[in-house]
């Protein structure tokens, strides 16, 4: 397995402890660094995280550069951690590795979805972050960011401040230094580990729901020319959530496409509430209502 390292206390210990438990339970464990180039000496700072890594005795350790575009439409936040997952994903295949180990933190969670929260988002963006997600697991997803810091001490491993994590013109940065501060203060404390819980809840549910429509999709859909039919009556045979998750999953898996929620009520407005309506162009598809199905065809090219 790896250890994705930065360099800062939540990898740095991440990695230390991985060091010591993978031995004991007969795995090998080394590390990965992405340099992503964004701030002067980050060449000398992924070097730095690489030599900690092979004095805990991880191996092999790997430093991969990367390009990160700041103009990116994702914003630079976005678009390093695109390339940073795409390195990561890279490095496990060339290295055989099982797993790759992120360093996310109860307090990550917690502000992923306060961030959720304040973006109007679904279910599936407020279930945060996965412990398992393919290739990917977070072991420290119950541990708070003091304790991470606290371990480093405690252990004499120097760790590095990223000052990304300091500039408040990100809106993480913000909900981490005032936002849950604020919510403790005013709250009592216990707010980060409610939201957590919160998000588990909510993973629980979410997954449940995906497993309801795996199991229905076949059932329910048969495929057209440039696309795909969904049966009118089997959508207004099931509540509302399952129906608006329905059409969320066929615009993924067919035109790769993630739906927000006023294109979701414009489609379910051709079941509900069928008049006659022009075909809705969407990003990626359009869809029309043509008898007791709701078709989605692939949008045409543009010239």
């Amino acid at each position: 397995m790896l250890v994705a390292l930065s360099g800062g206390a939540d990898s740095l210990a991440l990695a230390a402890a991985t060091a010591f438990e993978a031995p004991r339970a007969g795995l090998r464990a080394g590390a990965v660094i992405v340099d992503h180039g964004l701030q002067d000496a980050s060449a000398e700072v992924a070097q730095a995280a690489a030599d900690r890594a092979r004095g805990l005795g991880l191996d092999p350790v790997v430093v991969v550069r990367v390009d990160v575009d700041p103009a990116s439409p994702e914003g630079p936040e976005g678009a390093a951690r695109t390339a940073r997952y795409a390195a990561l994903t890279a490095q496990a295949s060339a290295l055989a590795a099982s797993a790759v180990l992120l360093a996310h933190t109860l307090d990550d969670q917690a502000e992923t979805v306060l961030l959720g929260l304040a973006r109007g988002s679904g279910a599936a963006s407020l279930s945060g972050m996965a412990a398992e997600a393919g290739l990917f697991r977070r072991p420290l997803l119950g541990i708070r960011r003091t304790e991470t810091r606290a371990f480093c001490a405690d252990s004499r491993l120097s760790f590095w401040d990223d000052p990304h994590n300091l500039d408040p013109s990100y809106a993480r940065v913000r909900v981490r230094q005032r936002v849950l501060p604020l919510l403790e203060a005013e709250l009592g404390p216990g707010v980060a580990e409610a939201l957590a819980r919160t998000a588990e809840q909510l993973r629980e549910d979410n997954d449940a729901f995906q497993r309801m429509i795996e199991e229905l999709i076949e059932d329910v859909v048969e495929h057209v020319e440039a696309g795909i039919a969904i049966s009118v009556a089997a959508l207004e045979a099931n509540p509302l959530a399952l129906r608006g998750r329905i059409v969320r999953y066929v615009a993924a898996a067919e035109f790769g496409v993630a739906l927000e929620r006023v294109h979701v009520q414009a489609l379910l407005r051709l079941v509900t509430d069928w008049h006659g309506q022009k075909p809705l162009d969407l990003p990626g598809f359009s869809a029309a209502r043509e008898g007791r199905m709701l078709v989605l065809r692939a949008a045409a090219p543009t010239a």
